[in-house]
């Protein structure tokens, strides 16, 4: 029986008739042939559509086609008929359709110009070429104009327009200068795609007189060149330099620096444009920015990423091109230009259009009278391309009627055609983007069989190979094929054969028994044709003595052998390989029958050597490695894998049997444990090996279990304590015969998939499984518990059948038997499924609600009747959500929240509720389809709870004995909150706690002033909520109250020190000057080794600089600063993270001109100067006679009746406050510690600073820091009008405060 793909009867008579409306005959390739039979006409060759041609050559349009009889040609052109005999310039090429316009002798191209096309025509039909449009190249020069020179400022954006002149094609843009070079280009300069060069920002190296914009028009070979552009960058110094020359001594001048500025796009413009491509086409996108320092651009696709593989930036990445642009790529791509001072951006909206491309393109139809076909012409595009019909060039709807056509949109259907049904229909696809023109004949042969191979052609194979017999045919009908063996002898049919569509015979394990002749009939309704072909079957070529592995002593002699066996009918030949090339050109090699000597064997002689037998129809080869030593080798034992046995033969074969024998190889000192036998299905998986079995190593031979129709081969692997050994060579092939399936499928299982089916799955067995050709499955099933016949369907070789309009969820018998040609498997056993499930129908019933407490609730009902269900019961479903809580009164956005409960669980608790709420919810039923409805929704509410702990506790205004708290309310209250509770108590400075104070506060309060407290005191506070259930939990704070007015108590040192509350440095003073700046600060909180001063130039990137200063002092003098300069400034304190001052803000003062007069080196100035140090001499001296007249200045007494603490000596040493001391009391008092025994301190005294001791905000400071002004034991303020005393500073008062 021929081999055959098998179909179910079911299916036969729709099959049949769709292979009758696609059949067609294929026309073999065969030159003989194809001289033969009558062809319409086919265009093989034509001139592109648009066709731009070079006016000073002959213009060529190419129109070549075939056919039998050959064609005939005749052109139209713009749509009528062009009649070349009437032109003496245009000839057409013989036996051609090419057109040749000689434009060399006087013609002109201009005149041609036109859409042309070419018509092949014979008795068969008329094809037709493309539309071609032919149009001469054109390069114009450059319009003349006036170019004015550029001028523009350092730092700006600038555009040179190119403005090339229109040709055809476009010409190719660059610029160069007058030495043509190329201008170099960069980020900051680049050229457009419309040939502009565009500068992001001009700097003075740009300057130049030479910009030269080139056209290059490719067709022509010409360049055209555009006027020399002139451009000149003012830099600001050179600026300066010509406005200072024009003004007088007296003018303010001077040019504004560069200035840096952020991206602006030059083009394209807007925020927004829109951008057509077509399909297949390169999508070029372009942004180009102007800014200082020079934008860098980016590109992103908004809602999508840029396609990879196929994106590509240029031009400094100012350009995006995509490649081969698909409908995909449509979008928006959004550029965006950035620099250090901002971005800018611009969206392209890109649409992607699609000329008309092929889907399925009309394919040639060989048919025989009477036969059925169809022409197919599917085209897409955007927009939807228009399909339209041609039959020889003609509209179809005008062209001769056919009765055996019918067209149907995009198809053409042929019915019973007959021989004068031939012809050439032309599909035309267009769109507003292009179109598409396709030449498709049909031609209807009736033409005898005819074999195309040669008569008695010998074949010659090797035995266990296939064998490939030819017999390629042709006829009109398609003749059917048959395969005799021998003269007399009958069909060839069965598994060993495979029957290919083009004729050929195929054996599959072509044996010796397989020689012989072979005859091939062809025959259709109009004749019969045969044809003899012969097969030989031949030995393998084999070597049966291999070489094998040599070590040899330097200058010795060795030889490796090479015995074959092959076919006597074939002549072998011997080739010997060093390293896989050919051997030295060296008389020491000598070449024997059987074996290669080497004499004299040198180092170089080291290697692998190859011996290769080749026949003409196989080859074999064998290596061996030559080793050369310098001495003998030691004699000692090499352990190593065995070699693999060889020399396998399979004997008494049976159907299920075979016995393999072997020879083992050598086993290299290591006695062979044991035998691994594999085996390889040539028939379902060549080439593939599988474990069969092991055996001791003492035994040689095995009966092997086999299988139905299997194409066996066998090897062999040894196995030593080394390791195993090669595979063996294969065993020649044994196929077993076919026979009944000995298994059924496994996994069977029937689920639904929708409420009224049952899918049926199985594991298919594999091929080795199948025993036989033709492998189906008999699929099986009935409904469970009813008296019903099993219902039964043969499928192929699949592994699902869906059963449909079953009940809803019902049980069902199942069971699934192999088969194949040969019969059925065993019976199979039954599995039980279930059809489809739906949705539950009925809610749960009866739900109630037990709350436990605040937080946890019970939830009951009763479950829903099982046949309600339909499916297979999960569980049940908990939808609960709170509605609003009892204390606020306010909704808010519900969350439901779901719990599963699996299995037939009729209660469940509700976990993590909210007190003091009022919640609902409801309970549906779960099967594996999904939920059922919901039961009505039930209100439960939640008692009353605990609340939350206040959401803050803020202590301010700490003073010698009170402190001020404020709190916030619980953010969860969890019910009616009825007080708040306060604790506190005192902690000492081991850290003891005191007696704990309790103080209940109404609900509707939210700060408290907690008097009578003891100075210089640290309390630890709790404060929590209450709620008629009870105390929320409590938030704890500490403070401390002052110990005097000027500052905080500072905290003892040691384990656990707590964090001052409240350090601070507060008003920070500046006074500047042209070159330096004197800083003052006041300070409030503990003790710190250093404070350090921040400060840089306002506005400005670079790094701040930091000063560092003792802490003993709080003023510092910055030097070194620009004049005319803004300065932001702050104070710190170190150990202190993050804790700063505000920013203050000064300028320096302006820099004087140098062209002013240095007033210190005028006369009169230096005269003054000395009479006022003469008159202080003199006051200084009545000052020190009337001092020593009245005994020592009381300066520790006047110091104590002032009572200011801040006012301090300086030291001589660093200029820095000293600090009092007298002969009883040599302890220092710190800064900010001395206070009077009433512990009251006047504010107006606390918060002096050094400004306040000169003359406002602008007192003057020396360069060195020293402070200049009246430094008294106090200071008093006058009420009048807000003015100091203009009482003169004291020149005795002030020796004794800085001397």
């Amino acid at each position: 029986m021929m081999k055959r793909k098998s179909i179910s009867a079911g299916k036969a008579s729709l099959v049949l008739v769709l292979c009758q409306m696609i059949s067609a005959l294929d026309v073999p390739l065969d030159s003989k042939l194809l001289e033969e039979l009558l062809q319409p006409p086919t265009i093989t060759q034509q001139s592109p559509k648009d066709y731009i041609v070079d006016p000073r050559e002959n213009i060529v349009i190419q129109c070549e086609a075939k056919g039998k009889p050959p064609p005939s040609f005749s052109w139209t052109r713009n749509g009528t008929h062009f009649d070349i005999d009437k032109d003496a310039q245009v000839t057409m090429k013989p036996n051609s359709g090419t057109l040749v316009i000689n434009i060399m002798n006087g013609g002109k191209a201009e005149a041609y110009e036109g859409v042309y096309q070419c018509t092949a025509r014979n008795e068969r039909g008329a094809a037709i070429s493309n539309n071609i449009v032919i149009r001469p190249s054109r390069s114009p020069l450059w319009t003349k104009e006036k170019l004015e020179p550029n001028q523009v400022r350092e730092g700006d954006s600038l555009v040179l327009h190119c403005r090339p002149p229109v040709g055809l094609p476009p010409p190719i843009i660059f610029w160069m200068d007058n030495a043509f070079q190329r201008l170099p280009q960069s980020e900051r300069v680049s050229q457009g795609l419309n040939g502009d060069l565009y500068f992001s920002n001009v700097q003075p190296e740009d300057t130049r007189e030479d910009y030269i914009c080139y056209a290059r028009f490719n067709h022509t070979q010409t360049i055209q060149q555009k006027q020399p552009i002139s451009v000149k960058v003012f830099s600001m110094d050179s600026l300066n330099d010509t406005i200072a020359a024009n003004l007088s001594d007296t003018d303010i001048y001077g040019a504004k620096p560069v200035t840096e500025r952020q991206p602006i796009l030059l083009t394209p413009t807007g925020s927004t444009s829109t951008k057509v491509e077509l399909r297949g086409n390169v999508l070029l996108l372009e942004c180009i920015a102007a800014g200082l320092p020079t934008p860098v651009i980016r590109w992103i696709k908004e809602g999508g990423e840029l396609p990879a593989n196929r994106t590509f930036f240029e031009n400094f990445k100012k350009t995006l091109k995509i490649l081969d642009v698909s409908e995909a790529d449509s979008g928006n791509y959004k550029c965006i230009a950035r620099n250090i001072l901002g971005s800018a951006h611009h969206v392209i909206s890109v649409t992607v259009k699609a000329a008309p491309y092929w889907i399925t393109a009309p394919r040639n139809l060989v048919l025989s009278p009477g036969e059925d076909g169809t022409l197919i012409c599917r085209a897409n595009g955007n927009p939807k391309p228009n399909i339209s019909w041609l039959v020889n060039g003609v509209p179809i709807a005008i062209a001769p009627e056919d009765p055996s056509r019918k067209v149907d949109g995009d198809t053409i259907i042929f019915s019973h055609v007959q021989e004068r049904s031939s012809a050439v229909y032309q599909c035309n696809a267009s769109n507003e983007y292009g179109y598409l023109l396709a030449n498709a004949f049909v031609n209807v042969l009736a033409e005898p069989p005819r074999i195309l191979t040669p008569a008695n052609k010998m074949y010659q194979v090797i035995a266990d190979s296939p064998a490939l017999l030819d017999c390629a045919y042709f006829g009109s009908p398609k003749p059917e094929i048959e395969w005799f063996k021998g003269v007399k002898g009958s069909i060839l049919r069965g598994n060993e054969y495979v029957f290919h569509d083009n004729g050929t015979l195929e054996i599959p394990v072509a044996q010796k028994d397989s020689t012989g002749t072979y005859t091939c009939v062809a025959r259709n309704e109009l004749g019969k044709i045969q044809n003899e072909v012969h097969l030989e079957v031949k030995d393998p070529t084999m070597i049966i003595k291999q070489p094998e592995y040599k070590v040899i002593q330097r200058y010795g002699q060795v030889s490796f052998e090479c015995i074959i066996k092959h076919d006597s009918t074939l002549f072998a030949t011997v080739i010997w390989l060093k390293d896989n090339e050919e051997l030295p050109d060296d008389e020491r090699f000598l070449v024997g029958k059987d074996n290669l000597t080497i004499m004299n064997v040198t180092d170089k002689d080291d290697g692998t050597y190859t011996c290769i037998v080749n026949t003409t129809l196989d080859s074999v080869s064998a290596s061996a490695v030559l080793t050369v030593v310098a001495a003998p080798p030691t004699p000692a034992i090499i352990y190593a894998r065995p070699n693999p046995p060889f020399d396998l033969e399979l004997t008494g074969q049976l159907e299920r049997s075979v016995e393999l024998s072997w020879i083992p190889g050598d086993e290299n000192n290591s006695p062979i444990t044991t035998f691994v036998i594999e085996y390889e299905d040539g028939l379902h998986e060549p080439g593939v090996w599988h474990y069969q079995t092991e055996v001791p190593g003492t035994q040689t031979t095995i009966q092997l279990k086999l299988s139905p129709y299997v194409n066996y081969s066998f090897r062999v692997i040894a196995v030593n304590e080394i390791g195993r050994s090669q595979p063996s060579e294969p065993s020649e092939q044994y196929l077993t015969k076919s026979a009944n399936p000995d298994e059924n499928p496994s996994n069977v299982q029937g689920i639904g998939s929708e409420p009224d089916n049952l899918v049926i799955t199985w594991e298919s067995l594999t091929g080795f499984q199948s025993n036989g050709p033709g492998l189906q499955y008999k699929v099986s099933w009935r409904q469970k518990d009813v008296d019903d016949e099993w219902t039964s369907v043969i499928v192929a070789n699949v592994s699902k059948y869906i059963v449909s309009g079953t009940p809803t969820f019902v049980p069902y018998e199942i069971k699934v038997q192999a088969l194949n040609d040969l019969g059925y498997a065993p019976e199979p056993s039954e599995v039980i499924g279930h059809s489809g499930e739906d949705l539950p129908m009925v809610a749960p019933g009866n739900v109630q609600v037990h709350v436990v407490n605040s937080t946890l609730a019970k939830v009951h009902w009763d479950p829903v009747p099982l046949k309600s269900v339909r499916g297979h019961l999960q569980g049940y479903k908990v939808y609960y959500w709170k509605v609003q809580s009892l204390s606020r009164r306010s909704r808010r956005h519900v969350e439901k929240k779901i719990l599963t409960f699996r299995g037939n669980k009729t209660f469940g608790m509700l976990p993590g509720l909210e007190p003091y709420s009022s919640y609902k919810l409801n309970v549906r039923v779960v099967n594996g389809k999904g939920e059922g409805p919901a039961s009505p929704d039930k209100v439960f509410k939640t008692p009353e709870g605990v609340p939350s702990s206040p959401s803050f506790l803020k202590i301010t205004n700490p003073t010698l004995d009170s402190l001020t708290l404020e709190w916030g309310s619980p953010t969860h209250p969890n019910g009616v909150l009825i007080s708040y509770i306060l604790k506190f108590q005192p902690i000492n400075n081991t850290h003891e706690l005191g007696p704990l104070v309790e103080i209940r506060i109404p609900a509707n309060e939210s700060s408290l002033i907690l008097k009578n407290l003891n100075y210089s005191t640290r309390y630890k506070f709790y404060f929590n909520a209450q709620t008629s259930v009870g105390s929320g939990s409590q938030i704890t704070e500490e403070a401390v109250t002052v110990m005097d007015e000027a500052g905080i108590l500072h905290p003892a040192v040691g384990a656990g020190k707590v964090q001052p509350l409240y350090p601070r440095i507060r008003n920070v003073t500046t006074a500047a000057a042209e070159t330096y700046a004197n800083i003052s600060w006041e300070y409030e909180g503990p003790d710190h080794a250093n404070f350090y001063v921040e400060y840089g130039v306002a506005g400005s990137k670079e790094d701040w600089k930091k000063e560092i200063v003792n802490g003993s002092r709080s003023f510092i003098v910055l030097k070194g600063l620009t004049p005319g300069t803004a300065y932001k400034v702050w104070v710190g304190a170190e150990g202190l993270s993050g804790f700063r001052s505000s920013e203050d803000v000064f300028e320096t003062g302006p820099a004087m001109a140098s062209r002013q007069v240095d007033i210190a080196t005028q006369g009169w100035f230096i005269g003054l100067m000395c009479a006022v140090a003469l008159l202080i001499l003199i006051l200084l001296i009545v000052c020190f006679i009337r001092r020593n007249k009245g005994g020592k200045y009381p300066v520790k007494e006047k110091e104590d009746a002032h009572a200011d603490p801040e006012i301090q000596p300086m030291k001589e040493d660093d200029g820095t406050f000293g600090e009092y001391s007298d002969a009883e009391d040599h302890k220092p008092l710190k800064k900010g510690s001395r206070t009077p025994s009433d512990r009251t301190v006047k504010k107006e005294d606390s918060d002096d600073s050094l400004v306040d001791y000169g003359e406002g905000v602008n007192g003057q400071f020396n360069e060195d820091g020293s402070f200049i002004g009246q430094y008294s034991g106090k200071k008093e303020k006058e009420p009048a009008e807000g003015n100091e005393s203009s009482e003169a500073p004291s020149p005795v008062n002030a020796m004794n405060s800085f001397v």
